[in-house]
């Protein structure tokens, strides 16, 4: 894909016959809008540069934030010849092309950058195929990904290289943007204030959209400045970045929890509704709801459970967009509901202390006698009927014999769950005052 500041192939072209990225495009590093925490003097690359030691490289980011700008000015800045590939285009016969020529040109004593667009798209044994020639210097690896690297990247590629997050525009990157193309058309946009702004949400942190738009809004023959209204007739609002199946998915889901979690519902809400915009299925996300019902709220109350699987019935019944409301309901009743994450804390200690007692059996007086040779063996002995003792409770211990009783659930002082801490510590003096 290529990089709306990569380098111009044709400069015999007329710049007023150019589109606006190619016209735009930085010529040095210092002329990159935004990246600071990247390009920045004590940054990696600032660094990198400064020691004179460039290292392999992974740009992790979403699009038009420069990720091909800053790996072609890289090559200039350390005079390495710059070879761009992309993964959605290229196969095993011409990677090894793309080798040897390196391998020629560093025995003239010409280093390669490599930058590879999309690496992710290689699989993993394409991947591996870098490994001897990253090693032996043949060619410096700059790749470029939308996705996580952690998940779609071999690790031995990554031990190689280090992982650069490239962060979207944000408002005043974007606003430096428009103002350095209105000096480049010597003309500024005919838009009011709010319009302005409305432009830089349509781009969503993306340059290269920003630019495409600006290209489309100068060109208009208009008398005097366009209102929000009037640019939204105009212009379509771009489509939010969101991939069902990729980081965005599980950023906004995490998000969505995260915000139940901490008693947020608007932040819930907004959330909800990003993904739900984005095309996320609503029975993905009524799923994830009933997951947060169980592991953070729980016994603190019991009823955000039974909330969640009524809105789920209720969306099956009336399908979208109608059914989305009980599901917006649910996601309002969890964020404001008390919160408790014991009983999933004591399921994961009960898990814990299964594997390590491994196959212990349970004492011997909660054990059934159906034959002879079992009573003789004493099961069942002492075994007393908890409905005949006092209060209903007779204390007796249920853990394996040789194990020493663990403290697994520990309930919080909200909601419900206060009363059942009241009833644990009842029966934990119970228990204590029979086994004296």
């Amino acid at each position: 894909m290529a990089d709306l500041f990569s380098t111009s192939s044709d400069p015999t072209i007329e710049s007023a016959q150019r589109p606006l990225a190619d016209r735009l495009r930085p010529r040095v590093l210092s002329d990159v809008i935004g990246q600071k925490q990247v390009l920045g003097p004590d940054a990696p690359l600032g660094v990198m540069l400064a020691s004179g030691s460039l290292s392999s490289l992974v740009f992790w980011g979403p699009p038009g934030v420069g990720k091909t700008t800053i790996a072609r000015l890289l090559a200039d800045e350390t005079d390495l010849h710059f070879v761009q590939i992309s993964a959605i285009f290229t196969g095993v016969p011409e990677l090894r092309k793309v080798f040897e020529a390196a391998r020629i040109r560093r025995q003239n004593g010409q280093g390669t950058l490599l930058f590879v667009d999309e690496i992710h798209r290689f699989n993993k044994a394409q991947q591996d195929g870098f490994l001897p020639y990253m090693e032996d210097g043949t060619i410096l690896l700059v790749g470029a990904t939308t996705e996580n690297p952690s998940f779609e990247l071999n690790a031995a590629v990554l031990s190689r290289a280090q992982v650069l997050v490239l962060e979207r525009l944000d408002f005043a990157d974007l606003e430096r943007l428009v103002q350095r193309a209105e000096k480049e058309m010597d003309r500024g946009l005919p838009l009011d204030g709010p319009a302005r702004e409305a432009l830089l949400e349509m781009a969503d942190g993306d340059g290269r959209a920003l630019l495409n738009l600006i290209e489309q809004v100068s060109a208009w023959k208009v008398q005097g400045k366009l209102s929000t209204d009037a640019l939204a007739t105009r212009l379509m609002r771009r489509a939010a970045k969101y991939d069902k199946n990729g980081d965005e998915h599980y950023n906004l889901i995490s998000a969505l929890h995260k915000s139940v979690r901490g008693s947020d519902p608007d932040a819930a809400l907004y959330w909800f509704a990003r993904m739900l915009a984005g095309g996320e299925d609503p029975r993905y996300l009524a799923r994830r709801i009933t997951r947060m019902a169980v592991e953070d709220i729980g016994l603190a109350d019991p009823q955000a459970q039974a909330v969640c699987l009524q809105s789920w019935e209720t969306y099956e019944r009336l399908g979208s967009p109608e059914g989305e409301l009980a599901l917006a309901q649910a996601v309002t009743y969890l964020a404001l509901a008390p919160k408790s994450n014991a009983a999933y804390a004591a399921y994961k200690n009960a898990m814990a202390a299964a594997r390590k007692t491994g196959s212990e059996p349970p004492p011997k007086h909660i054990l059934n006698a159906p034959t002879s040779l079992m009573a003789d063996q004493g099961y069942g002995d002492g075994y007393q009927y908890d409905h005949d003792a006092e209060d209903g409770f007779s204390g007796q211990n249920y853990f394996p014999e040789t194990m020493k009783r663990p403290v697994l659930y520990s309930p919080v002082e909200r909601g419900f769950e206060r009363e059942l801490k009241r009833r644990l510590d009842y029966f934990v003096k119970l228990r204590s005052k029979r086994s004296d």
